[in-house]
C-alpha cells in the first residue's frame, strides 16, 4: 500500500474533519471488469488499488473512522469459484497490506461473522488486529460475512446474556450499542454506494438512522480521491437537523 501518506501527529492535529465516520459499499467490480470483458477477478483486483486510494484519501481529509463492506453475509450465494477468490484475495491482502498500514498509523479491524473463515484467514484477521491495536490514526474497518440483522440479533443475544444486565428488563438505545460490531466509532456522518444501486443492502441497519447518503454511478475500481471529495462536496451542502429545526450554520472543512 505504498501510496499512503504519512502525516506527522502535528498534520493530524490540524485536519479539520468535516466527517468523522465514513461507511462506503463497494460496489461494482464485476461490471467494471465485464464492461471491458475482462474476468471478473481482474475487477476485484483493481477494486484492491481503489481501497487504497480511499484509505489514503480519507487520511488526508482527516477523516476518523472509515467503515468499509466487502463481503456481506448474502455473498455467499455468488458463484463458488468466485467466493473462494474473494477469500485468497482478502488473505493475500491482508499479508501484504497490513504492514504499510501499521507504518502509517492505521489501525485495522475485521467485523461480522468469523467461525465460517478458514484457520489461516482467521490467523491472519487475528494477526493483523494485534499488530494494528494501539494506533491512533485512522481507523480502518473491514466488514466481511458481515449482515446489518447478524448484527443486531448478534448484539441483543449478547446484551441479554450479559450479567451486569441479566433480568434487568427495559434495556435502552445505549445497551444495545454496547454490544454492536463498531461499537467503538460514532455512527457514520456519510455513506457512500458506487455502482449505482440505490441501497443499503443490510449494512450498518442500526447506525445509518441519521447518515446521510450519496450514490454514484461510477463503479468501485474507478473512484479515486477526486471521487471522494465529490461525495464529501455533496454532503457539505447538507444541513442535518437529526429531527430538530436547522441553526444555519454550514460546516466548514478543507478538503
Amino acid at each position: 500500500m505504498s501510496q499512503l501518506i504519512k502525516l506527522s501527529d502535528n498534520e493530524r492535529a490540524k485536519k479539520k474533519a468535516l466527517i468523522e465516520h465514513l461507511a462506503i459499499i463497494m460496489d461494482g467490480n464485476g461490471r467494471w471488469a465485464k464492461n471491458r470483458r475482462l474476468p471478473r477477478a481482474i475487477g476485484h483486483r483493481k477494486g484492491l488499488e481503489a481501497v487504497r486510494r480511499v484509505v489514503t484519501g480519507s487520511a488526508r481529509m482527516g477523516v476518523k473512522y472509515l467503515t468499509l463492506f466487502a463481503f456481506s453475509t448474502e455473498n455467499w450465494r455468488r458463484p463458488a469459484e468466485e467466493v473462494s477468490f474473494l477469500m485468497d484475495l482478502f488473505l493475500i491482502a491482508l499479508g501484504k497490506e497490513v504492514r504499510e498500514l501499521h507504518s502509517n498509523n492505521i489501525r485495522l479491524r475485521i467485523i461480522g461473522d468469523r467461525s465460517v473463515f478458514g484457520k489461516v484467514l482467521i490467523r491472519a484477521i487475528n494477526d493483523a488486529e494485534i499488530l494494528t491495536k494501539d494506533n491512533s490514526g485512522l481507523n480502518l474497518t473491514i466488514a466481511a460475512n458481515y449482515g446489518g440483522r447478524w448484527d443486531l440479533v448478534r448484539a441483543v443475544n449478547l446484551m441479554c446474556a450479559d450479567k451486569a444486565l441479566s433480568g434487568r428488563g427495559n434495556y435502552s438505545e445505549d445497551d444495545l450499542n454496547r454490544f454492536l460490531s463498531v461499537s467503538f466509532a460514532p455512527d457514520p456522518d456519510l455513506f457512500i454506494r458506487t455502482g449505482g444501486e440505490q441501497r443499503i443492502s443490510n449494512f450498518l441497519l442500526w447506525q445509518m438512522a441519521y447518515t446521510e447518503f450519496f450514490f454514484t454511478e461510477e463503479l468501485w475500481p474507478d473512484f479515486n480521491e477526486n471521487s471522494l471529495k465529490q461525495a464529501i462536496a455533496s454532503f457539505r451542502k447538507r444541513k442535518r437537523r437529526f429531527g430538530g429545526v436547522s441553526s444555519g450554520v454550514e460546516s466548514e472543512a478543507v478538503l
